[in-house]
């Protein structure tokens, strides 16, 4: 019975934190400069996540790594669509290591 405790304490401290802002905050209150700011976040937390394990991606050639997350780079600033920005960044460090 502990453990069931347990886990719906956890629950409750998990789910409170990200509900809280809904609740506390209409999408229509939140300041223009703000929203833009808070638009940015998930690029900037999936950069974080993803570039320091770029070097170690590929240990036999770190510049097919490189050469995959430039075009998946410009593919992604160009077309702004996920599936070609990943199948572009895959297909060009193949093509990096095959030559």
């Amino acid at each position: 019975m502990r453990i069931y405790l347990l886990i719906l304490g956890m629950a409750l401290v998990t789910v409170i934190p990200r509900l809280l802002p809904f609740i506390a905050l209409k999408i229509d209150k939140i300041p223009s400069l703000l929203r833009v700011f808070l638009s940015y976040i998930p690029f900037a937390a999936m950069g974080a996540l993803i570039i320091p394990g770029i070097g170690d991606s590929i240990p036999e050639s770190t510049t097919a790594a490189l050469g995959g997350t430039i075009a998946a780079t410009l593919i992604a600033l160009g077309t702004r669509n996920l599936l070609l920005t990943i199948g572009g960044g895959v297909f060009t460090s193949a093509l990096f290591l095959l030559f």
